[in-house]
């Protein structure tokens, strides 16, 4: 057998493939996937109001002579807010004072008499009665006559005028709306479903969109019954009154629902990544990337965590903070 080399053929070439370096070990430090109450926020819509509020309106009819205040005007309890006519009012007055006086003439004319036994007894008895009666009705027509002068009720702030000099005022009319300036409540319905979990006392948190504000109010009020066509059930949360704070501003009320666990780790622990969040989970000194999916921020003693609902288990160990720098499967030191 006759072997022949061809000349120009090379031996087969092994191609290999330089090993990358090891990563190194970084010094990291680290936080627990803890367990925390999930905050369950649901909002209701609620009004600001006065605690004192009054629609001002008269006892008696006639035309209404002046009114002593205008829209925004500050009054203090007791001072003139609207006059009316009172001509019949007072001949009325001079009537009941003219029939009184006469009855207590006849009655000392009487007494005298009895005196002398000019009299019966049952002559004065009436005679009595009716100065009784005469100054009831005397009584009667000078209140009447009071009511002419409307006074305000209580401190407060004019917030309504719908009556002029000259207009009619009836029984009822509203002819303006005072409201107290020092004390402010929030009006609110709860669900029937969570009316339960409501007290007198409680701590109830508002936002006030108006101002930005954030108010922290009690619960004072809660109606016995629910509304049959809403099925809610009416509250007051009393607030602090603060100069940027109306009567009529729109208010948002935050329940917290604190049935239900969630998961929760430290906010910078998070690495955003597009529209992604991702951490990096140590297992064996190992530090692995992984995807999560986070909810709600919290708060825990004043440091932030962010509330995670899957990617995550409990008791799981996460780098937080300077985990920017990290790769997936670099060795790790805890500090």
């Amino acid at each position: 057998m006759v072997l022949t080399v061809m000349p120009g053929c090379k031996s087969d070439e092994v191609t290999t493939t330089p090993t990358a370096p090891p990563l190194p070990t970084a010094t990291v430090n680290v936080a627990k996937v803890i367990e925390k109450e999930a905050l369950n926020q649901i909002e209701l819509v609620g009004t600001v109001q006065a605690v004192e509020q009054a629609e001002i309106s008269s006892k008696i009819t006639g035309n209404i002579l002046s009114i002593s205040v205008e829209l925004g005007s500050k009054v203090k309890k007791g001072d003139l807010l609207v006059q009316l006519s009172a001509g019949e009012i007072s001949a009325q007055v001079q009537q009941a004072s003219a029939q009184l006086e006469q009855a207590k003439r006849n009655l000392n004319r009487e007494e005298k008499l009895l005196k002398k036994n000019a009299a019966t007894p049952e002559t004065v008895k009436s005679l009595k009665d009716t100065v009784r009666i005469a100054q009831a009705a005397y009584l009667e027509s000078q209140t009447m006559l009071n009511y002419t002068n409307i006074i305000a009720p209580f401190d407060g702030i004019i917030t309504k005028k719908p009556a002029n000099a000259g207009d009619l005022a009836t029984p009822g009319k509203p002819l303006l709306q005072i409201e107290g300036e020092n004390s402010l409540q929030i009006l609110t319905d709860i669900p029937e479903a969570m009316i339960h979990t409501i007290s007198m006392g409680d701590e109830l948190m508002a936002h006030i969109p108006a101002t930005s504000a954030k108010v922290t109010g009690v619960v004072t009020e809660i109606a016995p019954t629910a509304d049959p066509s809403s099925r809610t059930t009416p509250i007051k949360i009393r607030i602090k009154s603060e100069t940027h704070l109306r009567s009529g501003q729109f208010a948002r009320v935050t329940l917290a629902a604190k049935d239900t666990k969630t998961m929760a780790i430290p906010k910078n622990a998070i690495l955003p990544y597009g529209q992604l969040e991702r951490v990096f989970v140590v297992v064996n000194d190992i530090a692995h990337l992984r995807l999560v999916r986070t909810g709600v921020s919290l708060e825990n003693s004043g440091s932030e965590l962010v509330e995670i609902l899957s990617g995550l288990e409990i008791g799981d160990t996460v780098v937080s903070p300077g985990n920017s720098s990290l790769q997936s499967g670099q060795p790790v030191l805890i500090q």
